[in-house]
């Protein structure tokens, strides 16, 4: 038998694309051979974001060449499928053995079982489903706060001794100032790199169902890149990330947000270089306590978090419906010019043009939408996710069944995260040139939010007056003089939302 033939076989997923991931960290070009399986089978199954399909096709195809430069021989197969292409690899190469790090989806795992391929355990993460079960251990509820402060103890970030820096585990009232009233330029403007052949060969294969504006070169789809854009983040707009963290901007939408959570989903960054960067800024005294720990709560607590409750509960989490939310999409999800609302529009045109918006947008503004206005979760988890640089199946569905929608009863998140027009005014300039009165709760000029928000108290008022963290909200909504008018009013909002008139 020649050494070609006798090479191992490590298949790597496409957004396992990292040296230092897995099964790939043990292999060598002298005894391995890399398999990468690229699916128009998944590239088509679906309406993606153009950015989206490009970033993570482009990506694979990158580090694939990176891989054969460093020695190793890459049998980059496009296929239909990943069992078809797992076969045609199997067929050619007959590898005496194949293995592949955990994929980081429920399907795929199934997937390698059924095909009997053996795994090695991920370290992606910085909390192996393992270690999350010792903290859940003797648990009656999670709390991701608890959860937090255990990973905080346990990899010593900001930590003196026992303790917190600072003397507090989080910042968050620091953190939640509203937009500043001038000086919305303040934050430096994300960099571009010019598109290359691979890039536009990529384009040139993606399927005619993406949508969306086309890329420009804002996502890195090489390693360097995303550590260049690393270093730009935290040199550059880490030491303004606290203060604002929280505040929408109509005429900005990046602010001092790190936009490096595409390359954590894809492995082009691993989480723990990205926190000892912020970390070493915060102790060299370049970033202040509530900017550090709060990037550093996103990945080491919300992240990781969010990514031990898609294990823990999946497949059923992914189905839950506890509202019985049914309503089909509405048509301004996939056409902003269906609504006159500004922070809606503004939002969904910004994903448009750059498959992304950031986390209190995602929350209050779409999340908080779709929840009052009682949008199907399952519809609204595929919107999610296909609309999403940084989507993926464990990223979308706990942080919209679970965060956004209460679709699991509370499992995740100890109240709905519902709100009206008041609160999108404090933390945004959404609402001062908008058609809507955020103040008004009937008539035809009445904010939807403000609306809505109420007639969801009521709508789920039994549910809702059982919760401490939201019975005073059910109460208020039914001791409001004008509750019925508010509810006709609701009634004409939906039927407008519906038709595409909103």
């Amino acid at each position: 038998m020649s050494k070609k033939k006798s090479l191992k076989t490590v298949w790597v997923f496409g957004d396992q694309l990292n040296r230092q991931i897995g099964a790939l960290s043990e292999a060598s070009p002298a005894t391995h051979r890399v398999l990468m399986i690229e699916s128009s089978e998944k590239i088509s199954s679906r309406r993606w974001h153009v950015q989206r399909a490009h970033f993570y096709v482009t990506s694979m195809r990158r580090f694939a060449q990176e891989l054969e430069q460093e020695g190793f021989e890459v049998d980059y197969r496009k296929s239909v499928s990943m069992r078809q292409g797992y076969d045609e690899h199997l067929a050619q190469f007959i590898p005496p053995n194949i293995v592949a790090t955990e994929p980081n989806s429920y399907s795929a795992r199934e997937l390698l079982k059924s095909l009997g391929v053996a795994t090695t355990p991920s370290n992606q993460f910085l909390c192996h489903p393992g270690e999350f079960a010792i903290f859940a251990e003797g648990k009656k509820a999670l709390k991701m706060e608890d959860f937090y402060r255990w990973q905080r103890k346990r990899l010593n970030y900001l930590m003196d001794g026992n303790q917190p820096v600072g003397g507090k585990w989080n910042f968050d009232e620091e953190n939640r100032l509203p937009p500043p009233k001038t000086g919305h330029d303040r934050w430096p403007v994300p960099k571009l790199v010019p598109l290359d052949k691979t890039d536009k060969a990529v384009l040139e294969d993606l399927p005619s169902t993406v949508w969306g504006n086309h890329p420009e070169g804002l996502w890195a789809t090489t390693r360097s890149g995303a550590l260049e854009r690393l270093d730009y983040f935290v040199d550059q707009l880490l030491p303004s990330f606290g203060d604002h963290e929280d505040a929408m901007i109509q005429s900005n939408w990046h602010l001092a947000h790190s936009l490096l959570s595409p390359y954590l989903n894809i492995g082009l960054l691993l989480p723990a270089e990205v926190l000892d960067a912020a970390a070493k800024a915060f102790e060299r005294g370049h970033v202040p306590i509530n900017s550090a720990e709060g990037f550093i709560r996103q990945i080491l607590g919300w992240r990781e978090y969010i990514w031990n409750c898609y294990w823990r509960w999946m497949p059923d989490y992914a189905n839950l419906n506890h509202l019985g939310a049914n309503r089909p999409l509405p048509p301004l999800f996939t056409n902003p010019k269906a609504t006159s609302m500004n922070c809606m529009s503004n939002v969904l045109e910004g994903i448009q043009q750059r498959s992304y918006s950031h986390h209190i947008e995602r929350l209050m503004i779409l999340g908080n939408f779709a929840l009052i206005s009682g949008v199907n979760p399952q519809q609204f988890t595929q919107w999610m996710w296909n609309s999403f640089i940084d989507a993926a199946e464990w990223v979308m569905v706990p942080n919209v069944i679970g965060m956004s929608l209460y679709a699991d009863g509370g499992l995740l998140a100890t109240k709905p995260y519902a709100s009206g027009g008041a609160y999108i005014d404090r933390m945004s300039n959404h609402c001062r040139d908008c058609k809507y009165d955020r103040k008004q709760r009937v008539g035809e000029n009445a904010c939807p939010f403000t609306v809505l928000y109420w007639d969801f108290m009521m709508r789920h008022q039994t549910t809702f007056v059982k919760n401490p963290r939201i019975a005073r909200q059910v109460r208020g909504a039914q001791q409001l003089s004008n509750i019925k008018d508010v509810q006709k009013t609701a009634k004409s909002v939906l039927n407008r939302l519906d038709q595409g008139l909103l």
